[in-house]
């Protein structure tokens, strides 16, 4: 499948590995059940949970690893505790021989969300 073609978190899920499967609805299913009102949405060729108008986290299938896109903060803050993980500026890598560390995710998706709260809150009191 063309990679712009998607329509759907569940066709991008489908598209990939069979691997892949499991940790690609794990990743989804933590972010549903931290934001049930977010809304699920491909952009920029990935799956991606936007909330209040803004993207929470983009998460992906690569060849080797499921990468979560939450947002540099987010990484910065979780240096310490994503130590074993390959990270750049906004992402952290999540090697498929490893099993999917849904506690890390869950934490950095509710510090995302804090994160998000308080820009909106800031954006209110101006």
């Amino acid at each position: 499948m063309d990679k712009t073609a998607y329509q759907s978190i569940d066709q991008y899920i489908e598209s990939q590995d069979l691997d892949k499967h499991v940790r690609l609805q794990e990743i989804r299913k933590i972010m549903k059940q931290l934001i049930p009102e977010a809304v699920e949405v491909i952009s920029y060729h990935m799956p991606a949970f936007k909330w209040k108008g803004k993207i929470v986290a983009y998460f992906g299938a690569f060849k080797e690893h499921i990468s979560l896109f939450p947002h540099a903060g987010c990484i910065e803050a979780f240096q310490d505790q994503s130590k074993q993980y390959v990270m750049s500026k906004g992402t952290i890598q999540f090697p498929m021989t490893q099993p999917l560390p849904k506690e890390l995710i869950r934490d950095i998706i509710q510090y995302r969300v804090h994160e998000m709260e308080l820009q909106i809150n800031m954006k209110k009191a101006k």
